[in-house]
């Protein structure tokens, strides 16, 4: 195959911290590997709602939509995306290009005063507005207050300084790739809690007809990320998930075999997680996708509520 011809590429991007962080970071692959890359700084209106939460307002296609319109009018050539704002399903004539190596997909606690949550006082304020982290939260500490935490990295922590809350629940990826790693006090396992679909990973996205933009983007991809990100999107899609379904989906490719758990909760709190895991040797996208398909089905058999995705 002959090398990829230098191209002039716009990145469409959301003005946050971390969104510029991630915009720039891929903007500098694409400039070692010879193409003129510039960026188009954009305010989505998943960033201009703060006083609701996504599952509220419209869900985390909110963030990207806005970019998908500057794709389309050709103002620019791809975004760059946090893998668990996508939604599970593209519109039409828009493609994922790439998934790039994924960073700690883990949840982190955050707190000035307390080292972990167990350390945290009965009736402690605990921040987040992800419903899979909230019932997670419950199942694990059911006494505590889990209130709403909207905004930017950086407007979480601050929200956190001011006194706002006990703690907050956050991405490690984020914190890791902004330089805040002190600003963890632990990392939680994944089988206390479960990461969402996607948590850690970026994703490229461009309109499917930009063949020259798949094969330039191709050196950035790592095929190990895009398994196992594949399967925990195939659960959340095929229950028909959003930011308004309490659903986390983690994988772990090891030896070529995929290691996939879920959990589905109810944020009522009437009924206890339901949880679900299977392995197989996984070596393409599309067995990827029927882990993710199969594991999704367990939990509808164990009780989870899904959604038709149809029709919801």
């Amino acid at each position: 195959m002959s090398p990829t011809q230098p191209l002039s590429l716009v990145i469409a991007t959301r003005e946050s911290r971390l969104a510029l962080w991630q915009a720039e970071h891929v903007q500098a692959l694409l400039r070692a590997r010879g193409h003129s890359v510039s960026l188009l700084g954009m305010t989505t209106q998943g960033d201009q709602i703060l006083d609701r939460s996504l599952s509220k307002v419209g869900g985390k296609g909110l963030f990207v939509k806005e970019l998908e319109v500057a794709l389309e009018e050709g103002r620019a050539h791809i975004a760059v995306h946090s893998l668990k704002d996508v939604p599970m399903d593209l519109p039409a004539g828009f493609a994922l290009a790439c998934v790039m190596e994924r960073e700690d997909p883990r949840d982190a606690f955050v707190s000035p005063r307390y080292a972990s949550l167990d350390a945290l006082p009965q009736g402690a304020v605990v921040g987040t507005s992800s419903l899979r982290r909230q019932v997670l939260l419950q199942a694990l500490r059911p006494d505590l207050r889990i209130e709403p935490l909207r905004g930017n990295l950086d407007t979480r922590l601050r929200k956190l300084d001011e006194g706002n809350y006990d703690a907050i629940v956050l991405a490690a990826a984020g914190l890791k790739r902004l330089g805040l790693q002190d600003r963890i006090r632990t990392e939680f396992a994944t089988s206390d809690m479960l990461p969402a679909a996607g948590q850690g990973a970026l994703g490229i996205e461009i309109r499917s007809d930009r063949q020259d933009l798949m094969e330039a983007l191709a050196p950035l991809a790592h095929q190990e990320s895009w398994l196992t990100v594949t399967a925990e999107r195939a659960v959340s899609r095929s229950m028909g998930g959003s930011c308004s379904m309490p659903l986390a989906a983690h994988g772990r490719l090891v030896q070529g075999t995929l290691h996939l758990e879920a959990a589905w909760g109810d944020p009522d709190g009437r009924t206890p997680l339901v949880r679900a895991s299977a392995s197989a040797p996984v070596a393409t996208l599309a067995a990827a996708d029927a882990l993710g398909v199969e594991i999704a089905a367990r939990l509808r058999a164990g009780g989870a509520r899904g959604v038709d995705p149809v029709a919801g």
